[in-house]
């Protein structure tokens, strides 16, 4: 899906109508929504607007046809300014059956526009969706502007010279929406038709048909008699830096920053996976990577694809392994190993709704604990968190260069709105980046002493040896070291004098200072999010300030160690918000380090923060008495002092 685009210098135009639009489509999992809405994306980067998506699936490989629980979504948020969010309320729905209706109907702006598959709202497919009556026809959707369109006769129509089966037939009624979706937005359908050609270059009928229920679709638009609800919107592109741009994933640059960190280290990296969702899609990628010195390997479990990484990293590769929060788990011992041999490995967890399965396609920043604290015994570990897709380049760089720098297993935390979401990402000059070049270890010690594997530098970093280096060969494993030689060594002095020296390297790693997305260093009120929060947050804070309110963004990067200058830095707002999908894990971790009264605004419902959710929340806290701790729909939490006495 990422597709290269150029954007020249004066392309950003101004005129008027709105300024950005939400688009969901939504139906059946087998009517190809995901599918449809990446390609909706793609035209609509091609034709420069600033955009952010989110993909909304369900967990079943194929739920039963027509059933609410099979509902597959696609919200597209595209403009002509900045987009920071997929946008709260979709302004246009786009419904393929009842089911789809019914699951998203509510969220659709009052006076939004239904287009519905009137073909598809058949008794059956009513009852399956718990319709008492068909809602195209009992006055149920008078807030909403309808347009009925049997999008599946409309189809078979357009199809039927080429003589597919029905079952085949139908499949392109996706393509047929694709089709009026791109006229309605002024949308160039070429790019689309050159990718039918090459998808089925192997079946030209196919991509046949699939064209010409494209082409109708537009058609449809173009001469049908309309009146009412079907408009054209023509949106200017979006004011951006001139440069080479992609339409990217999370997942997609993910592996695009492992293995940039991974050059500018000077190191072939180890990939070790095992597939979950939603992190399956980062071992897909690398994959393609081979010529870049990128080996991956498809473990039999969680445990043997990070001790395969890990076993890498000790023969003098960039470990790397993924996974979400059960995986997570699982990988637990074997992060305590690295953290002992003290090798460096970067972990990914691409965060899902739990505990256990939980929601496995559904986001969640609820993992933080046990990012920072889940191993046993004191196991300090650097922790980093990418804010959105784009960010995802710079923090896999980020993760890998302290992974290498100081010889420490790394987590890197995204989550499954990150990683499935798509954004334009501007392609960065690699000749503008640090290198960070790895020197191994080969200086053979005089006769009369021994090589000491577990030396430390200034930064506390021991060296990094390549085994069958002549002349130093030494010992490794998970049983207490002894300081300098590495030789098993049970003592008191020895064990408190090594867990110290591992928390003091972790400590002094050299973060950059915490800066303010927003406002001043001082204030009435601070936001304080990590990970995804930061689109809805930023944005939130955003309308605040214009309607002249004392609020300020800080958006946390390095979650540990945290920045050295964090601490001061909210110790000048009057009070502190944290908006984090989880009950408060972030809080409590500024509670903890900082002893501020940081209040939650918590939200696990798998969906990620609304603008307005947080823009509530503000209100809420500046209103006027003292701020209670609620989640997005006004539910009270419990006291503070009674969570944390």
């Amino acid at each position: 899906m990422a597709t290269a685009y150029q954007v020249a210098p004066g392309l950003a135009s101004t005129g008027p109508g709105p300024e950005a639009i939400v688009v969901r489509f939504a139906g059946d999992s087998g009517d190809g929504m995901q599918l449809t809405g990446g390609q909706f994306t793609l035209s609509t980067a091609l034709t420069g607007n600033d955009l952010a998506t989110f993909p909304d699936f369900p967990a079943e490989i194929r739920a039963p046809q027509g059933t609410l629980f099979g509902v597959s979504a696609f919200q597209i948020n595209f403009g002509s300014a900045q987009i920071d969010t997929a946008g709260d309320a979709p302004d246009m729905l786009i419904a393929m059956n009842p089911a789809a209706l019914k699951v998203n109907v509510e969220q659709l702006k009052p006076g939004g526009l239904i287009i519905a598959d009137e073909g598809e709202f058949s008794t059956r497919n009513l009852d399956k969706a718990k319709y008492a009556a068909n809602p195209l026809e009992d006055g149920s959707l008078a807030r909403w502007q309808l347009l009925r369109l049997n999008i599946s006769q409309l189809t078979l129509e357009a199809v039927k010279p080429f003589r597919l089966g029905n079952k085949e037939a139908l499949r392109c009624k996706n393509m047929w929406t694709l089709g009026l979706a791109l006229w309605m937005f002024d949308r160039d359908r070429q790019p689309l038709i050159d990718w039918l050609a090459a998808k089925f270059a192997k079946a030209p009928q196919l991509a046949e048909a699939n064209i010409a229920a494209l082409n109708a679709g537009h058609a449809y638009g173009e001469t049908a008699e309309l009146s009412g609800p079907l408009v054209r919107h023509s949106l200017p592109a979006a004011p951006a830096e001139p440069g080479l741009y992609r339409t990217v994933t999370g997942a997609e640059l993910i592996a695009l920053g492992l293995v940039a960190g991974a050059q500018l280290a000077g190191l072939p990296m180890f990939f070790g996976g095992y597939p979950i969702t939603p992190a399956s899609a980062i071992l897909h990628q690398l994959a393609r990577f081979k010529e870049y010195g990128v080996t991956t390997f498809q473990a039999e479990d969680e445990i043997a694809a990070i001790a395969s990484a890990l076993g890498a990293a000790y023969a003098g590769s960039l470990g790397v392994t993924s996974s979400s929060g059960p995986g997570i788990a699982l990988k637990g011992e074997a992060m305590g190993l690295a953290i002992m041999t003290e090798l460096p490995l970067v972990i990914i967890n691409s965060q899902r709704g739990g505990p256990s399965t939980g929601l496995p396609t559904k986001t969640e920043q609820s993992d933080l604990y046990q990012a920072v604290y889940g191993r046993n015994g004191d196991a300090p570990m650097p922790v980093l968190a990418a804010r959105s897709a784009a960010d995802c380049f710079e923090v896999a760089i980020e993760a890998v260069r302290i992974a290498t720098q100081y010889m420490t297993p790394v987590m890197l935390l995204t989550d499954g709105y990150i990683a499935n979401a798509a954004e334009p990402w501007k392609v960065p000059d690699m000749a503008s980046y640090a290198r960070f070049p790895v020197e191994f270890h080969t200086q053979v010690p005089a006769a009369e002493e021994k090589f000491q594997p577990y030396a430390r530098d200034a930064k506390l970093k021991r060296p990094w040896v390549k085994p069958g280096t002549p002349g130093l060969a030494h010992r490794i494993g998970g049983i207490e070291k002894a300081q300098g030689s590495g030789n098993i060594d049970y003592s008191p002095t020895n064990h408190q004098a090594m867990t110290d020296l591992r928390r003091d390297k972790v400590l002094g790693i050299d973060v950059p200072d915490q800066t303010v997305e927003q406002g001043g260093e001082s204030g009435a009120l601070v936001l304080v999010g990590w990970g995804s929060t930061y689109g809805p947050i930023a944005q939130a804070v955003r309308r605040a300030r214009r309607k002249g309110l004392d609020v300020a963004h800080v958006h946390i990067r390095h979650i540990w160690p945290l920045p050295k200058n964090l601490g001061g830095l909210l110790a000048g707002y009057g009070h502190i918000l944290v908006p984090e999908m989880n009950t408060g894990q972030l809080k409590t971790m500024l509670r903890d380090q900082y002893l501020v009264n940081a209040v939650p605004v918590s939200k696990v419902s798998g969906q990620p923060f609304t603008i307005a959710e947080i823009e509530a929340a503000i209100t809420r806290h500046l209103g006027g008495g003292e701020a209670e701790e609620c989640g997005p729909d006004n539910t009270q939490l419990p006291n503070p002092e009674a969570v944390n006495p």
